[in-house]
């Protein structure tokens, strides 16, 4: 073959090949945004959308791509990124997070939305209502938030002599400031002083456990925070170190050597799994608006006796046999 003819072959099948590619139907783009680090939530959020997408006939690299935004906790960032996704024109967004979700509503009203929440999707401006969502978002939600008063009650009954309870509370996350508003008003009807630490970076959570021990607190409520669920272990730990009896929101805290939880008894990962599931559903054509918001129900009283003979602490026989868990 002489080399013009060859030259000549190649830019016929690069020219097919260009025109074979644009005939091919535009793979679909999934945006995720999550207000964490990839360290801290990849296999906490990541793995288990892709497992939800796999199971709804979605593989990535194959007939769906999937664009991640890590805000990397600087929540002034959230709005920067959801964005840059609906500049992407994604297909539908992810928000993990009541942070994540709100700044993805503010930056679209047309690209449909799946949020995974813990607080209250109505209070928070997220939705109209659960079942007939509205606009352009859809979600699942375990209002975790809502449980703080009856984590309180609980507490108070492993330390019934303490007068002061600290709460950790993060600042950025939309609903701490109405969770420490319920919490001050049981403390009110109970008759007990709160104290109040902000944390949301790693570098105040010791800090804040110090300050609950100079301040004489009897024990700790963990409040709900993204950032907290992926640090189960160093809360834990801080809880030892400065013996401070703790209740959390989720079952993973008390595996990880925590106290006690109360809440939901399908955490961060499941609730990852069905918002995949919700987004295949919205790629497959239904709309967020007809998706009622998906609520976790079931809740569990879990308690660490580990730990609590760490602490020196004798838990009441009826909280152990009110308990859906004891971890020996």
């Amino acid at each position: 073959m002489k080399r013009r003819t060859f030259i000549a072959g190649l830019g016929s099948a690069a020219a097919w090949s260009m025109a074979a590619r644009a005939q091919q139907p535009a793979v679909p783009v999934i945006g995720v945004l999550v207000t964490r680090t990839p360290d801290d939530a990849y296999n906490v959020f990541a793995v288990p959308i892709l497992q939800g997408l796999n199971e709804t006939g979605y593989v990535e690299g194959q007939n769906v791509a999937i664009e991640y935004r890590w805000a990397a906790n600087e929540y002034d960032q959230v709005l920067a990124l959801a964005a840059d996704l609906v500049r992407r024109r994604v297909a539908v967004i992810v928000a993990i997070g009541a942070e994540a979700a709100l700044a993805a509503k503010a930056a679209t009203t047309t690209i449909p939305i799946v949020f995974v929440t813990g607080a209250d999707p109505i209070a928070s401006g997220l939705i109209a209502s659960l079942n007939r969502p509205g606009a352009n978002v859809t979600g699942i939600v375990n209002f975790s938030a809502e449980l703080a008063p009856k984590r309180l009650q609980l507490l108070r009954e492993v330390v019934p002599n303490a007068a002061r309870f600290g709460i950790l509370a993060d600042p950025a996350n939309p609903a701490a400031q109405s969770q420490i508003a319920d919490l001050q008003a049981a403390a009110r009807t109970l008759g007990l002083q709160l104290v109040v630490e902000n944390a949301r970076t790693d570098s105040d959570l010791e800090p804040a456990f110090a300050a609950f021990s100079q301040q004489h607190v009897g024990a700790v409520l963990v409040g709900i925070s993204a950032f907290y669920n992926v640090r189960t272990e160093q809360l834990a730990a801080l809880e030892v170190r400065h013996a401070l009896p703790t209740i959390y929101s989720y079952r993973e805290f008390a595996l990880a050597g925590g106290l006690m939880s109360y809440g939901t008894s399908l955490g961060a990962s499941y609730m990852a799994r069905q918002a995949s599931i919700y987004t295949a559903r919205i790629l497959k054509g239904e709309k967020p608006a007809d998706l009622p918001v998906q609520q976790v129900t079931k809740l569990d009283l879990v308690i660490n006796l580990k730990t609590a003979n760490a602490l020196g602490l004798t838990i009441p026989e009826t909280l152990l046999a009110t308990a859906d868990e004891v971890i020996q």
